[in-house]
C-alpha cells in the first residue's frame, strides 16, 4: 500500500490502525477535538448533508450556526425555514477540550434522533460525508 493509500486511510479512520503499511502502529490523530473545531466540523457537513442536499427531513428548517460563542459552548440550530426567530427544533453543543457534544430538542426526540446523533458523532470525530 503506497503512502498516500495510507495516509488518506489514516485521514478516513482518524484513530484507526494503519494495516498493511505500518502494522501494529496507530495513527496520529490531527483532528482537533475542542469544541470550536468539532463544532465547525459539524456545522458544514449539516450543511452539505442535511440542509443543503434536500434531506426531506429538514426541508422544513434551516441551519443557524452560532459558532462564536461567549460561553464557550459553540453551537449549530434548525431553526423553522419561514419563521428562524422561533425556537429550535434541534440544538447541537460542544463544550470543553475534548469536546463533550450536547443534542436535543424535538427533531433529537424523534424518528430523526438516531441519525442525527450518529451524523453527529462520525463528523464530530473528523469524518464528513452524508
Amino acid at each position: 500500500m503506497s503512502s498516500s493509500r495510507c495516509g488518506a486511510a489514516a485521514a478516513l479512520t482518524a484513530l484507526a490502525l494503519l494495516s498493511g503499511c505500518q502494522a501494529g502502529k496507530q495513527a496520529a490523530s490531527t483532528v482537533d477535538r475542542a469544541a470550536l473545531p468539532t463544532m465547525e466540523r459539524v456545522a458544514l457537513n449539516a450543511n452539505t448533508c442535511w440542509f443543503k442536499s434536500g434531506d426531506k427531513a429538514f426541508a422544513d428548517y434551516r441551519l443557524a450556526p452560532e459558532l462564536n460563542s461567549f460561553s464557550g459552548r459553540p453551537r449549530i440550530l434548525a431553526v423553522p425555514r419561514h419563521k428562524p426567530e422561533a425556537l429550535p427544533a434541534l440544538v447541537v453543543q460542544a463544550e470543553g477540550s475534548p469536546a463533550r457534544l450536547d443534542a436535543f430538542g424535538p427533531l433529537i426526540d424523534g424518528a430523526t434522533g438516531e441519525r442525527i446523533r450518529r451524523d453527529v458523532q462520525r463528523w464530530a470525530a473528523g469524518r464528513s460525508g452524508c
